[in-house]
């Protein structure tokens, strides 16, 4: 598939990927098209972290616990502080392996060109991104240009510009045969695996309809306030998650995994949506620009419906869930339990660790030097969470195709701490929210 403008996305291309690990099985079929992405002589696979937060922290810590010769040898992030904790942090990690953690202060690389200094360094076999999403699509680009092979976080990007530069290094990545895994988990955790493989097989008959959900209280306050910081970009990028251009807003940085289970249910990815947004709880200036609850209708190319529902409002209903509506049935699918006509099942097997169970597949792709690629399915999951912020922020009914080509590009145009985001406060210090029947989405 390719990311022109021109051309119509098919949505069986989009969906489709390269050969993906079953997972935990070992059955990870592919021909060997490249020599080892690794140390000629050696079995052991060099990491490189970019972005030392606290997933980027938890990924490596998942990566360096996989069978095998691994070992972390380099780091990079804008904040030198944030660098040096996640480090100490590892290290304590790892203290009865300690040539798992090491990362030489020639390899502790700080600012926006950190991910650069990182990719030109030699000796770096597999690459971790786990920036704020709205850096993935560069890091992403940078990273198959160099010729590595990747574990990113999800989502894969926050704007239709991004997702397409995703798609298309992408084309390259499998060319080069690299190997990429996309931090959407649950397609490693066994207990989905197998209630979605029924399913698929009839198990409710035909998937009428699902709901999913990701409501909470929501994440981390914001961290830093003005005062502690030098600038804005600063201080937007301390406080992340509560720009758009950074995090995408809670329904792509967080919803996205309920949105994925109900993609990979129907296999494939809405045609349309529209929904309703806002910020009615959460509104203080700290809080961004960010809204506070999106709920959207997906329809999917069969006219089947997911009812989609993020909040981030204390002291009210939780539920991180997905459930599907069948003619013959209904499953909690994130309860891993079915009812269909008297048929009812409920999974009983062991319970996985899908955080690190994601990272054992890719490394044994990666020894095994088999195909391996999710990205086509992460960045459509993207795309539709994207999707959904479009109708929420907009009012308006969205549909893909627009919603993937548009050029509304969230990124600033040059990146340096005394640089300006798009984004800027108002004299006040609040920033201007979206504002449904009026503001330009898509």
């Amino acid at each position: 598939m390719t990311a022109n403008l021109n051309e119509r996305t098919s949505r069986r291309d989009f969906m489709k990927t390269s050969t993906v690990a079953a997972v935990g099985t070992g059955l990870l079929g592919g021909l060997a098209l490249s020599p080892r992405a690794y140390a000629a002589g050696s079995d052991r696979i060099r990491i490189g972290l970019v972005g030392c937060g606290g997933r980027g922290s938890g990924a490596a810590h998942q990566a360096l616990s996989t069978k095998g010769n691994v070992q972390l040898v380099a780091m990079a992030d804008a904040f030198e502080d944030q660098l040096q904790s996640s480090l100490r942090n590892l290290q304590r990690q790892f203290e009865g392996q300690p040539e798992r953690v090491a990362v030489e202060p020639d390899h502790q690389f700080v600012g926006f060109d950190a991910y650069e200094k990182l990719l030109a360094s030699p000796g770096v076999d597999l690459v971790i991104l786990a920036t704020p999403p709205g850096f993935r699509p560069i890091h992403f680009e940078a990273a198959v240009k160099a010729g590595k092979n990747i574990f990113t976080e999800k989502p894969l990007g926050v704007d239709g510009p991004g997702v397409r530069k995703v798609l298309a290094a992408n084309e390259h990545a499998k060319e080069k045969n690299l190997k990429i895994g996309v931090g959407l988990q649950r397609h490693h955790q066994i207990e989905y695996i197998e209630t979605i493989d029924r399913l698929k097989s009839g198990a409710i008959g035909d998937i009428l309809a699902m709901r999913v959900y990701w409501n909470d209280g929501g994440v981390w306050e914001p961290r830093k306030t003005r005062q502690q910081v030098k600038s804005e970009m600063e201080y937007q990028m301390r406080n992340w998650y509560y720009y758009t251009w950074l995090c995408g807003d809670h329904i792509v940085e967080q919803h996205i995994h309920n949105l994925d289970v109900a993609n990979w249910i129907k296999g494939d990815h809405p045609v349309r949506c529209w929904g309703i947004g806002g910020r009615q709880v959460l509104t203080d200036k700290r809080y961004g620009e960010i809204f506070d609850h999106h709920v959207v209708e997906y329809e999917y190319p069969d006219g089947s419906r997911c009812f989609s529902q993020c909040r981030h409002q204390p002291a009210c209903w939780n539920s991180v869930t997905e459930h599907a509506i069948g003619s013959k049935g209904t499953a909690n699918v994130s309860g891993y339990s079915i009812k269909s006509q008297g048929n009812d099942w409920r999974y009983h097997g062991h319970h996985s660790q899908p955080y690190q169970v994601e990272h054992d597949d890719l490394f044994a792709a990666i020894r095994a030097n088999r195909s391996y690629n999710e990205v086509d399915n992460g960045a459509a999951s993207t795309m539709t969470a994207i999707m959904g912020r479009m109708a929420t922020y907009s009012g308006k009914k969205v549909e893909w195709d627009a919603a993937l080509n548009s050029q509304i590009d969230l990124m600033p145009e040059h990146f340096a701490w005394d640089a300006e985001p798009r984004s800027l406060p108002l004299p006040d210090g609040s920033y201007a929210i979206p504002v449904p029947g009026v503001t330009k989405a898509v």
